[in-house]
């Protein structure tokens, strides 16, 4: 297979190294054996710097009244004129076989045709690069580096800058370690982007011919559609939020989650939304309007500070404890699960601090959980630490709480490699990249996701 489409992800060695534990842990070795192992990591490394075969969208059902054959087409035509611009074959548009309200539409690639010697180079920031793999046109923001003489109109081959030491502004070719993501047509001269005064915005290179097709529709159809990864959506459901109580989201921002429990509730109860800028908290209230969800209330607010007994239980935080019927905790984790992603930069101790920081949230996230209430603890990440030995921390230090089987259940069973048992690891859903590996390539929307992770816990009542 080509070099520009097969790439692992990028780590330091002492991250890679500690990363690998997680696969190559003694239980998993003996289950698996180590050379399943290895070519497990492998694949995940693989999977990680490539996105997923599916864009997932959520219909907004209050805008859509019972009427979702009206949404799909909506939506099949904003992608026809897409892909009809960029001579590119209109995809397939399916309904969730599980999830009613989620539109899965196939993506393609790699695209393996050979890179046009004679179009100029164009070079962009890392994550601009991999909105690129998803889907998404470059915007003026993300271009780091151009030919000297580019004009609107002219052919370029995009490339990312893995390491980010591209100067803005730059002219020559650049050497350093990049990325192939495709190629397309500028839509901005070099001159308006990096000399003009008047600094313009938008789109600067409309990607024709991208490594993977996919739709763009970020900010498209927004008041009938969301796009969302399946996990998330998957995360909110196993929430099960129930019309008319009162729910806790710790970490919210961006805010999908935080509206579809507020769809899934009907807009009737009250939702509650933290995060710690206000810039953060500004998404979350853009979301819910946008989809006319009226009992979210922002708040920017650190949840590692949310309980103060003295507090009311109505209005701003912090609250008293026993103040939610279910609580969200979606908190802050390495991130290791994110597709596409070819350069992480973090550090061993950065990494081995999230579990520490993580438990702070989730020792606040019992206290304000009402007896015989919910909580559903998420990441996106894939390590053994931040998940299934946390959730096996969080039995042993909070023994109000019992751990819940979950509906739905798309994703693969807890890792081995904590302390917990077998009967309890079928309790967690897991999803790993991997799991196409595992299962012969198989192409399936339930399998092809970013990676990550779900727990549910009830509080039971004291005796």
């Amino acid at each position: 297979m080509s070099d520009k489409t097969v790439q692992l992800i990028s780590l330091r060695n002492d991250v890679l190294e500690n990363l690998e534990k997680t696969y190559l842990n003694e239980q998993q070795v003996k289950e698996l054996g180590l050379e399943k192992c290895e070519e497990q990591f492998h694949e995940l490394l693989v999977k990680l710097a490539a996105p997923p075969a599916f864009t997932t969208l959520r219909i907004n059902p209050r805008v859509a009244s019972g009427d979702k054959d009206a949404v799909i087409q909506l939506v099949r035509e904003e992608i026809e004129k897409q892909y009809l611009r960029k001579g590119w074959l209109t995809p397939e548009i399916i309904v969730h076989p599980t999830l009613t309200d989620v539109l899965v539409i196939s993506n393609r690639g790699p695209n393996l045709d050979p890179i046009q010697t004679n179009y100029k180079e164009v070079i962009v920031d890392h994550d601009c690069g991999m909105a690129v793999l998803r889907g998404a046109d470059v915007f003026v923001q993300g271009i780091m580096g151009a030919h000297q003489d580019l004009q609107a109109g002219d052919s370029v081959v995009v490339y990312a800058d893995i390491d980010g030491v591209c100067r803005r502004g730059m002219t020559q070719t650049f050497t350093g370690n990049k990325k192939y993501v495709g190629s397309g047509v500028m839509r901005a001269s070099r001159e308006q982007i990096f000399v003009t005064k008047e600094k313009i915005s938008g789109v600067g290179v409309e990607m024709t011919q991208p490594l993977y097709e996919a739709p763009s529709l970020y900010g498209v159809l927004s008041a009938y559609i969301f796009p969302q990864n399946l996990p998330s959506i998957v995360c909110s459901r196993v929430l099960d939020p129930k019309p008319g109580e009162t729910i806790l989201d710790m970490c919210a921002a961006p805010g999908g989650k935080t509206v579809h429990i507020a769809t899934l509730m009907n807009n009737i109860g009250r939702v509650v939304a933290l995060d710690k800028t206000p810039q953060k908290v500004e998404k979350v209230a853009k979301n819910a309007a946008t989809w006319g969800i009226t009992c979210i209330e922002t708040y920017p607010f650190d949840s590692t500070q949310a309980v103060d007994e003295a507090a009311d239980v109505s209005g701003p935080p912090p609250y008293p404890q026993s103040s939610f019927d279910r609580v969200l905790l979606d908190g802050p984790c390495s991130a290791f699960g994110q597709r596409p992603c070819c350069k992480n930069r973090m550090t061993l101790n950065t990494l081995k601090s999230y579990s520490t920081y993580q438990r702070k949230f989730i020792e606040k996230a019992v206290q304000l959980l009402k007896p015989g209430g919910v909580l559903v603890y998420s990441t996106c990440t894939i390590t053994l630490d931040e998940n299934e030995r946390q959730v096996a921390w969080t039995l042993q230090n909070c023994p109000e709480l019992s751990l819940e089987e979950q509906v739905p259940h798309l994703g693969g069973h807890g890792m081995l490699g904590s302390t917990m048992k077998r009967e309890e690891l079928q309790k967690l859903q897991r999803f790993d990249p991997t799991m196409m590996a595992m299962n012969h390539d198989q192409v399936d929307v339930n399998l092809d996701t970013i990676g990550f992770f779900i727990a549910k816990f009830r509080k039971i009542y004291k005796r």
